[in-house]
């Protein structure tokens, strides 16, 4: 497993050099503005939830949260180490509303709390580079690094290098469900959301679904665990829910 505390420093990087080949849309943009508001709501039930539990609570620490959005037809979003996400607009169509962008972004947001882009980039490490350590390797062997970062977090041309396994996208899931819950959104609108992803694959898959299980298998899943998701969604004052 590598260091957390250097994949976060490595996603500083990786996270500035994306957003200078991928401009982000200015915070003026309705969706940008949309993107950061779903962010900042998912960031405090992360927030909330890891203070109620003192061996997580670490977890977070040395987050410097960031939420942009990027206009690009994929549809796709990911979270780097330390809260760097992005959100491509090719996404949009497909999350339709606001509660459908926080269970995308509960559920990415939840892969880099999990740590399962570490396993990853551990995994990386040990099939490409041999297993040697992450000083070595950013040392010697500085882009081979780099991309394997970058394929880890679903980053770059190469996505899906190492999918994410299927204990790993129900964690984040479930998980993805309990925050967006926390955060004042109906986690019944995962359903809907998937739903709309399956019919949006066409097939194939977006990009999103490369290294994801089924369709049915995961909508299966969620819908056992909306009861307990349920105990966590208060809804907004004076709505019906987001």
């Amino acid at each position: 497993m590598m260091p957390e505390s250097t994949l976060i420093g490595m996603s500083l990087t990786s996270y500035s050099d994306f957003l200078s080949k991928n401009p982000k849309l200015p915070d003026t943009d309705a969706n940008t503005q949309l993107v950061k508001k779903v962010g900042v709501n998912i960031q405090n039930a992360v927030i909330k939830f890891m203070s109620t539990n003192k061996k997580y609570k670490k977890r977070i620490e040395g987050y410097k949260w960031e939420f942009n959005l990027v206009n690009d037809k994929t549809v796709n979003a990911w979270c780097m180490p330390g809260g760097k996400v992005v959100v491509y607009s090719g996404l949009l169509p497909v999350t339709q509303t606001e509660a459908g962008l926080a269970v995308v972004m509960g559920h990415e947001i939840a892969h880099a709390i999990a740590r399962h882009g570490n396993e990853r980039m551990s995994q990386g490490m040990l099939v490409q580079l041999g297993g040697i350590g992450i000083a070595v390797a950013l040392s010697q062997k500085p882009a081979e690094t780099q991309d394997i970062f970058l394929q880890s977090y679903g980053i770059g041309s190469s996505l899906g290098m190492l999918g994410y396994s299927r204990k790993h996208e129900s964690e984040a899931d479930k998980l993805g469900l309990v925050f967006m819950a926390m955060a004042g959104y109906n986690p019944e609108e995962a359903v809907g959301f998937w739903e709309r992803m399956s019919k949006a694959g066409g097939g194939g898959g977006p990009q999103l679904l490369s290294t994801h299980p089924s369709d049915e298998t995961r909508i299966k899943s969620i819908k056992a665990f909306l009861p307990k998701a349920m105990k966590y969604y208060t809804k907004p004052l004076g709505t019906s829910g987001k």
